[in-house]
């Protein structure tokens, strides 16, 4: 089958997402009406004249939306999900447009992992032998606590991966973070609790911290991670800490070992609990991997909480929390009461991904997909704005920093951008009490090598006024 399409080589928008959106748009208006079948990437690469792998990622994007289908030997379809719009002539669906929009996430997005790359035909595969083992136990009210196989995975794989010897009852599975936050304000929390937050630090866990009342201590963060000291002068019986020790987000520098020590000591001697947020610890590119600082608790104050949402999908909603062994009652009857448990299918299929082996290599897979989209990134921006802004790189992590000039509002930087279709996130908008500087953080995962510079120099382009302004 041949398929009319036309890619327009000057546009800055690289060429995988010009194929994937000439496709979406011909499924919305009905030129392609659902069941149409598509020709194979290698048929649609020689059409085009464009790299076979170029038209794999396309559809890899399209698959991920659910607007087409792969059914093995019967090729790729449009995907019955896709319904012409009911308008007049001439007239597009803005209801198809924004949900384009929202489907394909915009360049420089946070706290995505490469969409493109994720293993579908084996997740599905999974997925279905899932399906069909389900027995009539199965269909009952799931353990609260999590599926038993899935937990005992979490438990090995921590031991190798992160140092942290616990036990499959001391492991609850959570909607995300999000979730373990959820269980952890409820059980440790009261309103009026001052909580140690790093600053500059993640948005989401402070506006959760004072839906629930808590009184938040911002905690300013050097390049050794949180300052220890100052959060015990501002606040010395604080009731939480909430790090992200490994990869601090968003600077993603390392707590050091001083202040780890020092952190555990606090919690020791104030009686108070540390989160350890398990940030982006799968992705380091440089150096050894670093341990958890749950793996150095000797005195049982430290919750763990990790996510499948950035090492497989977010979609995906599910996370953990390894909580001591004197609250896991009380952590058990929180969850009981607040959420009675996930969904048991997509417990079982990551139990499988896990025990067979496709996880770890999945990582594996990944940190080198990772390294070499961050160094091509990092080169495209260099080259772009030359001496106007440098590029930080850390150890590991899912986006690099952007540094500009102090002077330099980052907020309009970020404002100039997403009106050019961009999503960098302004550093400063992270912060609370104490400035960090001016910078872009800029999610590289979903950027494959060949977009790096048409996207650096759209960057560079889209913020050039407030640059000018500062010249």
């Amino acid at each position: 089958m041949t398929v009319q399409i036309a890619l327009d080589p000057s546009e800055t928008e690289p060429l995988y997402l010009q194929i994937a959106s000439r496709l979406r748009e011909a499924a919305a208006s009905g030129t392609l009406p659902a069941g149409s079948r598509l020709p194979s990437s290698r048929s649609l690469a020689t059409q085009l004249s464009v790299a076979r792998g170029t038209v794999d990622a396309a559809y890899a994007l399209l698959a991920g939306e659910g607007a087409i289908e792969t059914r093995g030997s019967a090729g790729t379809i449009i995907s019955s999900q896709i319904k012409a719009p009911v308008t007049a002539p001439g007239q597009r669906s803005l209801a198809l447009r924004d949900e384009r929009v929202e489907a394909a996430p915009l360049p420089f997005r946070l706290g995505l992992p490469a969409l493109d790359a994720f293993p579908r035909k084996l997740w599905s595969g999974l997925a279905v032998r899932a399906a069909r083992g389900l027995g009539p136990e199965d269909l009952a009210y799931p353990d609260p606590a999590g599926h038993l196989r899935l937990r005992q995975a979490i438990a090995a794989y921590l031991g190798v991966s992160r140092g942290i010897v616990c036990s499959p009852r001391q492991i609850l599975i959570t909607g995300g973070f999000q979730g373990a936050l959820s269980l952890v304000r409820q059980v440790l929390l009261r309103a009026g609790d001052a909580v140690w937050v790093e600053d500059p630090g993640h948005q989401h866990t402070r506006q959760a911290l004072e839906a629930a009342g808590a009184r938040l201590v911002p905690v300013r963060v050097d390049r050794e991670g949180m300052r220890v000291a100052a959060g015990t002068v501002a606040a010395p019986r604080a009731k939480l800490a909430i790090v992200t020790p490994t990869h601090q987000s968003p600077l993603g520098i390392a707590l050091s070992l001083p202040r780890r020590l020092a952190l555990l000591a606090w919690a020791a001697e104030a009686g108070a609990w540390i989160l350890e947020d398990d940030y982006d610890s799968e992705f380091r590119y440089t150096g050894r991997p670093l341990p958890a600082l749950k793996s150095l608790d000797q005195g049982e104050r430290v919750l763990f909480a990790g996510s499948f949402s950035k090492v497989l999908f977010p979609g995906l909603r599910l996370g953990y929390l390894i909580v001591p062994d004197e609250l896991s009652g009380a952590f058990q009857r929180a969850n009981r009461l607040l959420t009675n448990g996930r969904s048991l299918l997509e417990q079982q299929v990551v139990a499988h991904f896990m025990e067979q082996g496709h996880f770890a290599r999945h990582l594996r897979r990944m940190r080198t997909l990772y390294a070499a989209r961050r160094a091509a990134l990092a080169t495209a921006l260099t080259t772009a704005f030359g001496d106007r802004a440098t590029v930080e790189l850390e150890a590991g992590g899912m986006h690099l920093l952007l540094r500009f000039a102090p002077e330099i509002a980052d907020d309009a930087l970020a404002q100039q951008a997403r009106a050019a279709g961009l999503a960098p996130t302004a550093l400063s908008s992270l912060t609370m009490a104490h400035g960090a500087g001016s910078g872009l953080l800029l999610g590289f995962t979903n950027i494959p090598q060949d977009a790096a510079e048409p996207l650096a120099r759209r960057l560079q382009e889209a913020t050039l006024v407030e640059q000018a302004h500062y010249a």
